[in-house]
């Protein structure tokens, strides 16, 4: 499956780390990472799905597809700023949300208008909305969920 992973642009090494794994859980589950594809939660869940010889789509806000990180396979320059939010939930069959600010709950909003099942790893309370948001303590059990959320609906 695709599975979209969203976070902030500007990370913790704590948080960078977290991406990393994330990434690599996905790559050696045989899943294809798509995210922003800038820096951040971005560039380190691409690095951790390289360094486990995954593929990784970024759907980039500017129209260069040079300006995606070194990790990423497929870059898709949209040229539509931070209207590009819509597009990576929208190309992930279900959402891994990390730390990040308001890019990634604008991100979240749009899982849930798409219907993909979200998963956070320290991520926003949404608890007062109608998005289902399960939260998870690490990366392999945001993995998990993701699975098990999308063997749920074969």
């Amino acid at each position: 499956m695709r599975v979209s992973v969203i976070g902030g642009g500007v990370i913790t090494d704590e948080q960078r780390s977290r991406a990393e794994v994330v990434g690599r859980e996905l790559a050696a589950r045989g899943h294809t990472v798509v995210c922003g594809g800038r820096g951040g939660t971005m560039e380190a869940v691409c690095r951790g799905a390289k360094a486990e010889r995954g593929t990784t789509i970024g759907i980039l806000p500017g129209d260069q597809p040079d300006d995606a990180n070194e990790y990423v396979d497929v870059a898709i320059a949209t040229g539509l700023g931070h209207a590009r939010n819509a597009l990576v939930p929208l190309n992930g069959d279900a959402v891994i949300a990390l730390t990040g600010g308001v890019g990634t709950l604008t991100e979240i909003g749009f899982a849930g208008i798409y219907d993909r099942p979200v998963v956070g790893l320290e991520t926003h309370d949404i608890s007062a909305t109608d998005i289902d948001l399960e939260t998870v303590d690490t990366p392999e059990a945001a993995v998990d969920a993701v699975e098990a959320a999308l063997e749920g609906e074969a």
